[in-house]
């Protein structure tokens, strides 16, 4: 089998960009792959574009990705649209990943680009999110997980009902389905929150750059309990956006900068008891992807994981298997998933401060671990990396994300 490697990152900022349009962010996350990988646009011989939200907001609800990157001169290649709610560019990644293994073409770009702010559509901005749940199952799945809860005694800022996507309410009914089995605090997801504002500072594409101690992450505004503001993902606009070559064509690229993906996984969820977190879907995915990459959990450096919410970084770490079920929230307490510590998580700020542009959301992850890889990534550096992994979920269906993609990557 061919081995893959990742040979141009490049990203947007993250943040409140009204201004621009998704062919301009497109252009931009584009433009700084392709000088990161040191080759011309027409060098790429197919394209994987994500987007989730140009449909609802802006009616552009088919080629996408035809329309983004042909404004910028992309002409004749394949492009394949990816929808797969916050795994879509995960999920361009693995499809790439697939077509050049299998000799379809040499040389793949894989793009994200999302708009989330529309401030005449703010309605519509928040309804969007239903769009990744089955419509006609959600409100019975929800009111399904929240009763696995009922026994947990709540204070009175959990009757808080303020503005929000319903995803924050699908995350706060797993969290407390989580405390109340292994007894989980909501100091400790704030603890989680603050390690990632405080790695936030040293990078400057997150959309949040300023440090938070546990007292001001349970200070910040309720949203559902037992998640404040500062616990949860911000509405981003950004692109992210790779160069991906075969080993037949590493030899146009620096291979001394190139990072080999070992393994790219996708993953849907099982019927299963809601306790029995060995069949979780992440878990399914994460399985998946060490064993196509030979490598352990253990054998990993740094990763970037789907913390939508600080409880998710906790449930997504145990499904890679960096910790026993259950101990996840006591690892991050600890100091044991921040910059120095034992496993290094979502050093680039997560999502809950870098920023979740939805479809661009795994890409960017992505450039993160390449950034780290490379031995690129400045003041939020991981001393000697060389394995890395990537998780990332999307959707809600029955009590846990609808897809889980898990990434893992080498230094070349």
């Amino acid at each position: 089998m061919r081995d893959i490697f990742i040979v141009g990152a490049g990203m947007t900022p993250l943040g409140k960009h009204e201004a621009l349009s998704i062919k301009q962010l497109t252009a931009a996350a584009v433009n700084a792959a392709l000088e990161d990988a040191g080759c011309a646009l027409a060098d790429v011989q197919a394209a994987w574009f994500s987007n989730t939200r140009q449909g609802v907001l802006e009616g552009q609800h088919g080629i996408r990705g035809q329309v983004a990157l042909r404004a910028m001169g992309v002409e004749g290649i394949p492009i394949v649209n990816c929808d797969n709610a916050c795994a879509s560019s995960s999920t361009g990644v693995n499809q790439a990943f697939a077509a050049l293994r299998a000799g379809e073409c040499d040389v793949a770009l894989v793009v994200g680009a999302e708009k989330m702010h529309y401030p005449l559509q703010r309605e519509k901005m928040f309804e969007a999110f239903r769009g990744s749940m089955d419509l006609a199952l959600a409100g019975e799945q929800l009111a399904r997980q929240q009763a696995l809860s009922a026994d947990l005694p709540l204070p009175s800022e959990a009757l808080h009902d303020g503005e929000r996507s319903v995803f924050m309410d699908s995350y706060a009914a797993m969290a407390r389905h989580y405390m109340l089995t292994y007894g989980a605090t909501q100091r400790q997801m704030a603890a989680v929150a603050a390690k990632n504002h405080w790695h936030s500072q040293f990078n400057p594409l997150a959309q949040y750059r300023h440090a938070m101690t546990v007292d001001e992450v349970l200070a910040d505004r309720m949203v559902s309990w037992p998640l404040t503001r500062a616990m949860c993902a911000p509405m981003s606009d950004g692109a992210g956006a790779l160069v991906l070559c075969t080993d037949t064509a590493l030899g146009r690229f620096d291979p001394s900068r190139a990072v080999r993906i070992r393994a790219t996984k996708l993953a849907s969820g099982v019927q299963r008891a809601p306790d029995d977190f060995d069949r979780h879907i992440g878990r399914i995915a994460a399985i998946a992807a060490f064993e196509a990459a030979g490598v352990s959990p253990s054998d990993i450096d740094v990763a970037e994981v789907h913390d939508a919410t600080s409880f998710a970084e906790i449930r997504h770490i145990e499904n890679l298997g960096l910790c026993g079920l259950g101990e996840g929230a006591s690892l991050g307490e600890r100091g044991m998933t921040r910059l120095g510590g034992r496993i290094p998580v979502n050093v680039s700020g997560g999502l809950v401060s870098k920023g979740h542009p939805i479809a661009a959301t795994g890409v960017v992850q992505l450039h993160e671990l390449v950034m780290q890889l490379r031995g690129e990534a400045g003041a939020r550096q991981v001393q000697g990396a060389r394995l890395a992994a990537a998780e990332n979920g999307g959707g809600f269906y029955d009590g846990e994300e609808a897809v889980a993609a898990v990434t893992i990557l080498e230094k070349a």
